[in-house]
């Protein structure tokens, strides 16, 4: 009687620790799926701000004189006077803010600067690969299969957006 009573325990306990290790797959597996998610949402964050400087310098550009001063840009030569431009005496926002790196939690972007040190784009300095490879929207499409998210590029300037024209970094 009492080892019959042992071998119940021993499967109890067999039991129990099936169990447990169960929940933690479970609870791995939710993590994974959860932090998937979250960068999943990051990335289409970092679309959206990534549109919006797009845009933004593009406005900023087509609002210029087209008759410029020798050296001169037609690009901003900083990011915040996308929110007010400094050669308007009128006021004149081109964007709301300026966005944080979804990517990186900072307003720390790479900029992409003309020969004359204007901002002609922008993108993270994250080195994680985008789980986004494929299915980009027309503005974006040039960044399909891009290794790293430092390589999704905006600009409203085609060759740059597509990383074949020379660039320089701050």
């Amino acid at each position: 009687m009492g080892g019959a009573r042992l071998r119940q325990r021993g499967f109890t306990y067999l039991g129990l620790l099936f169990l447990l290790a169960l929940l933690g797959v479970g609870a791995l597996t939710a993590a994974l799926w959860s932090s998937v998610q979250a960068q999943r949402e990051r990335e289409a964050e970092l679309l959206f701000v990534g549109q919006e400087f797009r845009e933004a310098l593009r406005r900023y550009a087509a609002a210029q004189p087209a008759a410029q001063p020798q050296g001169a840009s037609r690009y901003p030569a900083e990011l915040e006077h996308l929110l007010r431009d400094p050669k308007r005496l009128e006021v004149r926002r081109y964007l709301r803010r300026l966005y944080p790196d979804p990517m990186t939690g900072r307003a720390d972007w790479v900029l992409l600067r003309t020969p004359e040190g204007g901002i002609v784009g922008v993108h993270s300095r994250s080195e994680k690969k985008p789980l986004k490879q494929a299915g980009f929207d027309e503005p974006d499409a040039a960044l399909t299969g891009r290794a790293r998210y430092a390589d999704w590029i905006f600009s409203p300037e085609p060759n740059i957006a597509a990383g074949t024209a020379p660039r320089s970094s701050k």
